[in-house]
C-alpha cells in the first residue's frame, strides 16, 4: 500500500481488513491513526507499526432494540403494519448493519431544495417510489438512477409521481387477482387516483454501484413468521429473478431456510455455504473474485436471527411481531454489504394458546377404563367395530362402558344411558358419532369431568369446507378448559381413524379385524407410528410385514393434542426406540415444537423418521415479498426437521424403506459411511456404485485392508472363481458363486475395519444357489441350513455392523426375500434403492 494515500475513514480500514482476511495471519506495515474499534493493544499504533490480524476474527455488532421498537411503534400509531423502505434502512442501522445507504424522503406536494439534493454523496442518486402498496417497484418504473443535479432529480421525481399511478393501474387491471385489497374493484381514473393518493413521495437514496452486476452477485436475506415453524430465516441468490432461481435450481442450491429458534448464525452460515450464492460471492467460481467476507455474512445472519427471536410471537416481552423483514438485494461495493431494497411487515403480538396438559396423554395411551359413544346395537357400524377391537386386543370388558340409552348390554359390555350415569371419570372416552353431536357432548364432558382423555373419531370438525365455525368453536371450548385448574381433558382428533395401543391393551381403529389383521399378543415392540392420515397408517401396517408398532395413532386435524405433544410424550417411553411420523400440516407453531422435540429425541439416542405431504409452494402474490414464497411451507418444514436430526423421506417408498432399516439397525453400530457392496451380477455392482451420492448424503466405497484382500483371494480360489473375479469394491463375484462363497465373502467384508456396512445383493436365478422353495427343483430348498437364506441372517447376527440384503427378482423368489426378512435382515428388491436408502 502506498504511504502517499493514508486512510480517510473507518470504511478504508474495514476494506483492507477484509481484503486480507481470507488468508492466514497478515502483517501490515503502514501509517495508521488510532481507531477506537481496535483492541487496546492495537490502539497504540504509530508509523511503521507491524499489526497482526487474527484469521477470521468476527467483528462485534450490537442491536438497538429500543430504536427498532420505537420505529415500529411510530408506524403502528400511524395505522400502519409495515415500514417504508427508508424506515427499513433505519431499522438496519439499529440492527448493526454497516452500510445502509443515506436516504432523503422527497415528499409529494413539496419541492426538493438544491441543498437537499446536493447533500447526497456521489455523482448519482437512486430515486424510489414510496407507497404502502407498491412492493415490486421496478416493474412499474418505480426505481430510477439519475445524475445528481437539482434539475435532473426534480424532473425525474415529478415524472415518477405522475407515471407510476398509470403504470401500476395498468398492471393491476391485467392481474386483478394480485391487486391489494385497497384497490380491489377499482378501474380507470378511480384506480389511478387511489394509487396517487397513497404515494407518500420519492426516496432519494445514495447510489452505491456494485462491484459486479453479473449473475449471483446479489444476496437476498429475510426473516418471516411461519404459521407452523415460527420465525424463519432464508438467504440465497437475490435480485428480481430470485423466485426463478429457487424454482429451477436443485434443493438447497439457490436458497436455504431454517428456524431461528433451532439455529444460530454459525449454523445457518454453514447451510448457506453449500449454495451457489455463497460460491459466487466467495469467489469460488471461475473468473469470480470474492466480494464479501465470511465474517460479514455471519454477522448479517446472526443479526437477523437475533431480531427474529426478539420480535417473535414466542417472546412474551415484545409488543410487536415481525411478520416479514426482507432485504433483496444486498449488493457488494468494495467489501461493503449494501442493501438496495427492503420491506418490513409487522403486527401486534396476539394471545397465545393455553398449554395442554400433555401428562394426560398417559391416560390416552394406557387408560384405566374406556367408554364408547356411538355403538350400534343392531348393525356393525364404526362404534361397534371399535368396541370389538378394544376387546379383541385384550382390554378388560369389565372396565369398558357403552354409553347408549335403552340397551343393557352389547357384545358382553355393560351399557349406561348417559354420561351422568358414570360411576367415575373414564380414562378414555371415544366419540364415534355424527359431527353435529360433538359440540354438545364435549361441553358436557368438560363440565362433568367425565373423562381424562377423549378420542374424536368424526370428521367435519374444521377440516371440511363449511365446518370451520364448528371446529373453531370446539377449539375455543377446549382451550378455555385447559386454563382451568387441572387443565381439563385432552382430546385427539377430530377426523381420527383411532388408536392402537398394545401396551394399553386396546385398539380403537374402526377397521374390522378381517380387513386389517394385527400382530396381537405379548412380544417386544420398539416403534411408534404417528400419522395425520389414518388411511396412510393402516395401509402401511397392512402392506409392511415388519411393521408392528407398539403405538399407532391417527391424529386427524389436531384440534387439541398435536404431533409435537405426542412426540414429546412417546419419546419418554423407554421401550420406544423408533418413532415414524406422517404429517400433512402442523397446528400453529407446532412445527417448531415438533422440531425441538425431534432434536431432544435424537439426542436421547432414538430415531425419528418423517414424511411431510403437500409440496406445492405457497401461492405467489405480487403484493408480497420474495421471502414468503421462497421459504415455502415444504422447504421450511424439510429444512427444520432435517436440521433437528430426523431422517426425512421424500416419497412413500423412501419412508417405508427408512422404517425398514431403522427397525432392524437401531441397535447396530454405524461408525462411518464406508460401505462394501457385493453381488453375483455385474449390473448390480455398477448400480450400487452409481448410488453412493445423493443431494444430502455421500457414501464411500471402502478400501479393503491387506488381510481382507488375501482372504477374499483365497475364497475365490477355493470356489474356482479366481480366474473370473477380481477383488475390488463393489465386488462382482459371478453367477457361479455358491451360497457358501457368498457367506465367506460377506464374512470377510464384515471383519474388515475399513468397512462400516455391507450391502449383499443376490440375483437368485443363479443355478448354483439354493433360492427356490422346496419341491420345485430336486435337492434345492430355500430353508435348507446351507442356503443363503439361512446363512446370511446368522452371519449378520454375529456382527454389530449393518447388513442389507437385496433380492432382485420376480414373485417366484418372494419366499427367499421373506425368509431373509424373518431372519432379521432388511430386504430390498432393487440394489440401487438399497444403497440410496442406506445413504
Amino acid at each position: 500500500m502506498s504511504k502517499k494515500k493514508p486512510f480517510g475513514n473507518f470504511d478504508d480500514i474495514k476494506r483492507l481488513y477484509r481484503f486480507f482476511l481470507p488468508g492466514s495471519w497478515i502483517y501490515l506495515h503502514f501509517v495508521v491513526p488510532s481507531y477506537s474499534c481496535l483492541r487496546p493493544e492495537q490502539n497504540t499504533a504509530s508509523a511503521g507499526s507491524a499489526f497482526i490480524w487474527p484469521e477470521r476474527k468476527t467483528m462485534e455488532f450490537s442491536i438497538d432494540y429500543q430504536a427498532i421498537t420505537q420505529l415500529l411503534t411510530k408506524a403502528s400509531e400511524e395505522g400502519r403494519g409495515f415500514l417504508y423502505e427508508y424506515e427499513v434502512y433505519e431499522l438496519l442501522k439499529s440492527s448493526g448493519s454497516e452500510t445502509p445507504p443515506r436516504v432523503q424522503l422527497l415528499m409529494q406536494g413539496s419541492r426538493p431544495s438544491d441543498e437537499e439534493i446536493m447533500a447526497m454523496p456521489g455523482d448519482k442518486v437512486v430515486l424510489k417510489i414510496v407507497s404502502p402498496f407498491i412492493v415490486h417497484k421496478t416493474e412499474v418504473g418505480g426505481v430510477k438512477v439519475v445524475q445528481k443535479t437539482p434539475s435532473q432529480v426534480r424532473s425525474a421525481w415529478r415524472r415518477m409521481l405522475y407515471e407510476i399511478p398509470e403504470n401500476y393501474a395498468a398492471w393491476i387491471e391485467r392481474y386483478m387477482s394480485g391487486a391489494p385489497g385497497a384497490y380491489q374493484g377499482l378501474r380507470g381514473d378511480a384506480l389511478q387516483k387511489a394509487i396517487a393518493r397513497d404515494i407518500k413521495g420519492v426516496a432519494m437514496c445514495q447510489f452505491m454501484p456494485p462491484d459486479s452486476p453479473g449473475f449471483g452477485n446479489e444476496l437476498i436475506v429475510g426473516i418471516r413468521l411461519s404459521r407452523e415453524f415460527g420465525m424463519v430465516i432464508s438467504a440465497g441468490l437475490g435480485g428480481t429473478d430470485t423466485e426463478l432461481y429457487a424454482a429451477r435450481f436443485k434443493k438447497g442450491q439457490a436458497v436455504v431456510a431454517a428456524s431461528t429458534e433451532l439455529c444460530d448464525g454459525e449454523t445457518f452460515f454453514e447451510l448457506y455455504r453449500n449454495t451457489i450464492s455463497y460460491k459466487k460471492l466467495a469467489g469460488l467460481t471461475r473468473g469470480q473474485k470474492r466480494v464479501v467476507t465470511d465474517e460479514q455474512l455471519l454477522e448479517c445472519f446472526s443479526s437477523f436471527i437475533e431480531m427474529a427471536n426478539r420480535y417473535s410471537p414466542l417472546n412474551p416481552d415484545t409488543p410487536f411481531v415481525i411478520d416479514e423483514l426482507e432485504i433483496n438485494p444486498f449488493a457488494f461495493t468494495d467489501y461493503l454489504m449494501v442493501p438496495l431494497d427492503g420491506l418490513c411487515k409487522f403486527s401486534k403480538r396476539g394471545e397465545q394458546r393455553a398449554p395442554r396438559p400433555i401428562d394426560k396423554i398417559d391416560k390416552l395411551l394406557h387408560p384405566s377404563s374406556i367408554g364408547v359413544i356411538g355403538v350400534s346395537s343392531k348393525g356393525m357400524n364404526a362404534g361397534r367395530i371399535i368396541l370389538n377391537n378394544v376387546l379383541t386386543n385384550g382390554f378388560d370388558p369389565d372396565k369398558v362402558r357403552v354409553i347408549r340409552p335403552g340397551t343393557d348390554e352389547i357384545d358382553g359390555v355393560r351399557c349406561i344411558p348417559d354420561l351422568d350415569s358414570l360411576e367415575e371419570p373414564l380414562g378414555l372416552l371415544v366419540l364415534a358419532v355424527d359431527a353435529s353431536q360433538v359440540p354438545d357432548l364435549v361441553e358436557k364432558i368438560i363440565d362433568k369431568g367425565a373423562a381424562e382423555s377423549v378420542l374424536l373419531i368424526p370428521g367435519g370438525l374444521g377440516e371440511k369446507k363449511g365446518s370451520e365455525e364448528r371446529g373453531e368453536g370446539l377449539k375455543n371450548m377446549i382451550n378455555e378448559a385447559h386454563k382451568k385448574p387441572g387443565g381439563g381433558p385432552v382430546f385427539l382428533g377430530g377426523n381420527s381413524l383411532g388408536i392402537l395401543s398394545h401396551p394399553g391393551r386396546y385398539d380403537t381403529l374402526f377397521i374390522p379385524e378381517e380387513k386389517l389383521p394385527k400382530h396381537r399378543g405379548e412380544h417386544a415392540r420398539k416403534s411408534a407410528f404417528i400419522s395425520q392420515s389414518g388411511a396412510y397408517m393402516i395401509t402401511r401396517m397392512s402392506k409392511l410385514t415388519f411393521l408392528d408398532p407398539a403405538y399407532a395413532l391417527s391424529i386427524g386435524n389436531q384440534m387439541d393434542l398435536t404431533a409435537g405433544d405426542l412426540l414429546r410424550f412417546i419419546r419418554e417411553i423407554p421401550e420406544i426406540e423408533i418413532i415414524a411420523v406422517y404429517m400433512e400440516g402442523f397446528a400453529d407453531l407446532d412445527g417448531l415444537e415438533f422440531a425441538q422435540a425431534v432434536r431432544e429425541t435424537v439426542l436421547m439416542g432414538k430415531n425419528v423418521l418423517f414424511y411431510k405431504a403437500g409440496r406445492t409452494p405457497e401461492g405467489k402474490s405480487a403484493t408480497s415479498g420474495h421471502t414468503a414464497s421462497l421459504a415455502g411451507n415444504y422447504m421450511v418444514c424439510e429444512s427444520c426437521i432435517r436440521l433437528a436430526g430426523a431422517m426425512v423421506a421424500r416419497t412413500f417408498t423412501e419412508f417405508e424403506e427408512l422404517f425398514r432399516l431403522a427397525n432392524v439397525f437401531h441397535d447396530k453400530k454405524i461408525n462411518g459411511n464406508r460401505i462394501a457392496a457385493v453381488s453375483n451380477a455385474g449390473y448390480e455392482s455398477v448400480g450400487m456404485a452409481d448410488n453412493i451420492l445423493g443431494e444430502d448424503f455421500a457414501l464411500d466405497m471402502a478400501a479393503f485392508g491387506t488381510s481382507t484382500v488375501k482372504t477374499l483371494e483365497k475364497v475365490l480360489k477355493e470356489g474356482k472363481l479366481d480366474t473370473l473375479v477380481d477383488v475390488k469394491n463393489p465386488m462382482d463375484i459371478n453367477p457361479m458363486a455358491t451360497d457358501a462363497v457368498h457367506e465367506a465373502v460377506i464374512r470377510a467384508l464384515l471383519k474388515d475395519e475399513n468397512v462400516n456396512a455391507v450391502v449383499a445383493a443376490i440375483v437368485p436365478l443363479s443355478p448354483v444357489m439354493q433360492t427356490l422353495p422346496q419341491g420345485i427343483l430336486p435337492n434345492e430348498s430355500v430353508t435348507s441350513d446351507t442356503s443363503i437364506a439361512m446363512r446370511l441372517p446368522a452371519l449378520a447376527k454375529e456382527f454389530d455392523k449393518p447388513v442389507v440384503a437385496v433380492v432382485d427378482s420376480g414373485n417366484l423368489y418372494d419366499t427367499l426375500a421373506g425368509t431373509l426378512e424373518q431372519g432379521g435382515l432388511p430386504v430390498f428388491r432393487s440394489s440401487d434403492r438399497a444403497v440410496w436408502t442406506l445413504g
